[in-house]
């Protein structure tokens, strides 16, 4: 297997992706990946998983959103990107691109974080056959985890909206908090609502809502009881868009891979790969729940009004 190929994504409004594409060359892969970053974090962070998957059978894409990585502008002050566009541009490109080389294949989804609420926004997600996120949310901030709340709240919706003002964009990288974001991506995490469709105009939410309720992809959404962010609340609460898939939602535990801790963003870690990475192949291949004795029942289920 060879290292990633180097592609480049063009979105409709002309901006171009910077991406790469895995696979093995001598056997046809049976399905394609896109893997869909979190917020801040840069595709390369993910490419030791998708040499992973193209190691076993797939052909992965990962890629960078607008304003990131290898997407990044070269102004990136008053670029005006903002969280609709990666998914309404940017994720709908990258699923197009994955439509083409599938050439008929299964197209499926791995989103970390926004990257797994992000499809829903797509006008061709009922492209996706089907879909596994971990910890995906969209950060309303009532659904962190009540022992970190605080600290929380002070850091991503009081010191980095203020940031943001200041400098024009939110400089993530030079404060040690993830990578630097346009300033409309700040400020949608910053201020978003319970509802995500409230911080779109009014007249776009029906629409918005009737492209999640299109999506139809099974969807296997993970998280880790000990993820701050990505709360079975907060889980929950962006699942219940997806009202026309089938939906499970399972929490893990640090002590099932005998660690102390996990977090919001480790089980990406190639640390992962004999453990979780291998794991999970069995959602991907066959649509199996590889740990129902960790799926979730009752109100932090998808189905009711988040």
């Amino acid at each position: 297997m060879t290292d990633g190929e180097a592609v480049e994504i063009a979105c409709a409004d002309g901006v171009r992706l910077g991406g790469h594409r895995w696979r093995e060359r001598d056997r046809p892969a049976k399905a394609v990946v896109v893997v869909n970053p979190a917020t801040g974090v840069l595709a390369r962070y993910y490419h030791r998983y998708a040499r992973f998957l193209a190691g076993h059978g797939f052909e992965a894409l990962t890629y960078d959103y607008r304003g990131i990585g290898a997407s990044r502008p070269a102004r990136l002050r008053g670029c005006g990107y903002r969280w609709h566009d990666w998914g309404t541009r940017d994720f709908e490109a990258a699923l197009r691109f994955a439509d083409e080389l599938a050439a008929g294949r299964p197209v499926m989804v791995v989103g970390h974080s926004i990257g797994g609420f992000l499809p829903g926004l797509s006008a061709s997600a009922p492209r996706i056959d089907r879909m596994l996120t971990v910890g995906a949310q969209y950060a309303w901030w009532r659904d962190y985890a009540a022992a970190r709340r605080a600290g929380l709240v002070l850091k991503w919706h009081v010191a980095m909206p203020l940031v943001t003002a200041l400098c024009g964009y939110f400089p993530g990288r030079r404060l040690g908090w993830l990578e630097d974001l346009p300033a409309g991506v700040a400020n949608d995490w910053s201020f978003r609502r319970a509802r995500m469709e409230l911080s779109h105009p009014a007249a776009e939410r029906d629409a918005i809502l009737g492209r999640f309720a299109a999506v139809r992809a099974p969807i296997l959404a993970v998280g880790v009881s000990d993820d701050e962010l990505g709360t079975p609340r907060a889980i929950g609460r962006s699942l219940a868009y997806y009202a026309g898939a089938p939906r499970t939602q399972v929490e893990l535990q640090p002590a099932d891979f005998g660690l102390a801790e996990i977090g919001h963003f480790a089980l990406f870690h190639s640390r992962f790969a004999d453990s979780f990475w291998r794991d999970m192949l069995l959602w991907l291949e066959q649509g199996r729940n590889p740990w129902p004795e960790r799926t979730l029942h009752g109100p932090t289920l998808p189905g009711g009004t988040p």
